[in-house]
Formats: C-alpha cells, sequence, structure tokens
C-alpha cells in the first residue's frame, strides 16, 4: 500500500482520487512521468524547485502532506466502486480530523464531490467545509490526462501560496 506523508501543523494536505499502479509499483506519489503534479507545485511556487515523485516525502518539509480518498491502487479512479469510496470517505475525514490541515487541497473535482456529495463545484477555495476549522480547495486533476495546459494549472494552485492561504 501506498504510504500516507502525515504530520500535524500542515498547511495544505493535497488528496488524491488513489494511487495509480505505477506509484503503488514505486511507492511514490503521482509517479506516472506523464503526471504534472511536482511541475505545477514548483510552478505555482509551492515548493522551490521540482521534486521527483521519489522525493515526495520532503513535501512534509514544506508543510505540506500526501493521501488519497481511496487506498487501493487501480489503473485510473474509473475503475473505483461505490463501496470504495464510502470506505475511504470514512478514513478519510478521520485523517482530516487527526492532523487538521489548514487547507484541504482535492486534486481533482470529483476527489471532493466523492467526499462532500457536493455536485456544482468551482475551482479554488469552497463555501462549504467537510471538516470545521479546515478549508477546502479544489484544483484540477495533474493527471496527463487533464486537458488543461500546464499554465492553466498552475494558475489555480497559485491560489495556494502562503500568503493566500493563512
Amino acid at each position: 500500500m501506498l504510504p500516507d506523508h502525515l504530520d500535524y501543523n500542515l498547511k495544505i494536505l493535497f488528496i488524491g482520487f488513489n494511487p495509480g499502479l505505477q506509484s503503488e509499483e514505486i511507492g511514490h506519489h503521482y509517479a506516472n512521468p506523464t503526471n504534472r503534479f511536482f511541475a505545477v507545485l514548483n510552478d505555482a511556487g509551492l515548493t522551490d524547485r521540482k521534486l521527483s515523485p521519489e522525493e515526495d516525502r520532503r513535501l512534509l518539509e514544506y508543510g505540506y502532506g500526501l493521501t488519497n480518498i481511496v487506498d487501493r491502487p487501480t489503473r485510473g479512479a474509473s475503475d473505483l466502486t461505490i463501496e470504495d469510496y464510502v470506505q475511504g470517505r470514512k478514513h478519510l475525514l478521520k485523517k482530516i480530523n487527526v492532523y487538521m490541515p489548514l487547507v484541504n487541497c482535492y486534486v481533482g473535482k470529483g476527489v471532493y464531490q466523492k467526499l462532500s456529495g457536493i455536485k456544482k463545484v468551482d475551482w479554488g477555495f469552497q463555501p462549504i467545509n467537510q471538516v470545521e476549522g479546515v478549508r477546502d480547495f479544489v484544483a484540477p486533476s495533474t493527471s496527463g490526462l487533464v486537458r488543461m495546459s500546464l499554465k492553466e494549472l498552475t494558475e489555480i494552485y497559485r491560489q495556494l501560496k502562503l500568503d493566500k492561504v493563512n
């Protein structure tokens, strides 16, 4: 199972759907070479350089954590079941309530929709937070399958910069 990277006093907890097969195989988040997660964080000014998937744990040094709504690896999020989400939602809410990050960043609209049950969701900070005291932010998936440009992704993620989060 792909390990979470969690700690207390996180600025941002990045929450994905579930580990991809490649991430599970090598033991690091966002490991598919077509995934732009680490490039987006760097270009948005959230990290001082582009980290590699093998350095995913170093995000803790920036005050960022990593987890998923579902722990089970699959080829794609479309392979997840309703039961995966029911169980995953319970586990994710426990993690959030224990670690209480300042912001939960849902990496993909569908992640937030599956957790919250809210159908109409815009990018950015949400008017309704799922855990009291933790702000919810919805960002696009950084998967290579997403048709947004790196610049478009970066503009949305840039809203998470520390000066805007606090």
